[in-house]
C-alpha cells in the first residue's frame, strides 16, 4: 500500500508600503485588485520567495518585515503566509501576472478588493497590531465570491 503524502501548496503575500504610507497593489487577471504574492519554489525560503514574487509581479524590490497571518484553504490545501514589507526600490510595472500596478492610498486599498478572502487578508494587514492571525477557510477553486467560509480563526 502506498503511503499518503500531503500535497500542500505553500505561498506568500505582501502588504508593501512606501514612505508615504501608500499600498502597492496589482490588478490580477484572475482576481482583480489584490496585493502581490505567489508560490514558494523548491529550495527557496519564505522571504526569498516573497521578494522574488513581488519583483516579478510589480518591478518593485522590497524588504520583508513582520509575519501578519497564516491562512489555510482547507479545500485546495493552500497555505498562505502574509507579511508586511517595506519598499526599497523600483517603479511599479505591470507583468504577465498583473494587468496594472499602482501605489494606492491606504484608505482606498480595501475598496478596490472584491474577493472576500483577499479583502479579509488585506484588512488583517492594514490593521496589524503585532499579533499574527491564523484563519482556516473553505473556498472552491475558481469561485471568488460565493464559497468563502471561515472555519477557524485565532490569534497566534
Amino acid at each position: 500500500m502506498e503511503r499518503y503524502r500531503p500535497r500542500h501548496i505553500l505561498a506568500v503575500d505582501a502588504l508593501v508600503l512606501n514612505a508615504a504610507g501608500d499600498v502597492l497593489m496589482i490588478d490580477s487577471p484572475a482576481r482583480g485588485w489584490e496585493f502581490p504574492g505567489g508560490q514558494v519554489e523548491p529550495g527557496e525560503t519564505l522571504t526569498q520567495a516573497l521578494v522574488r514574487e513581488v519583483f516579478e509581479e510589480t518591478g518593485v524590490t522590497v524588504e520583508v518585515g513582520r509575519l501578519v497571518g497564516v491562512y489555510q484553504n482547507v479545500v485546495t490545501d493552500i497555505l498562505m503566509l502574509g507579511f508586511l514589507c517595506t519598499y526599497v526600490s523600483g517603479a511599479p510595472t505591470p507583468s504577465a501576472e498583473s494587468l496594472a500596478v499602482e501605489w494606492v492610498a491606504r484608505g482606498e486599498a480595501l475598496e478596490r478588493i472584491k474577493a472576500p478572502f483577499i479583502h479579509a487578508r488585506m484588512k488583517d494587514k492594514l490593521e496589524f497590531d503585532g499579533e499574527a492571525i491564523y484563519r482556516a477557510y473553505r473556498k472552491q477553486p475558481g469561485d471568488l465570491y460565493e464559497t468563502y467560509q471561515v472555519v477557524e480563526e485565532r490569534g497566534i
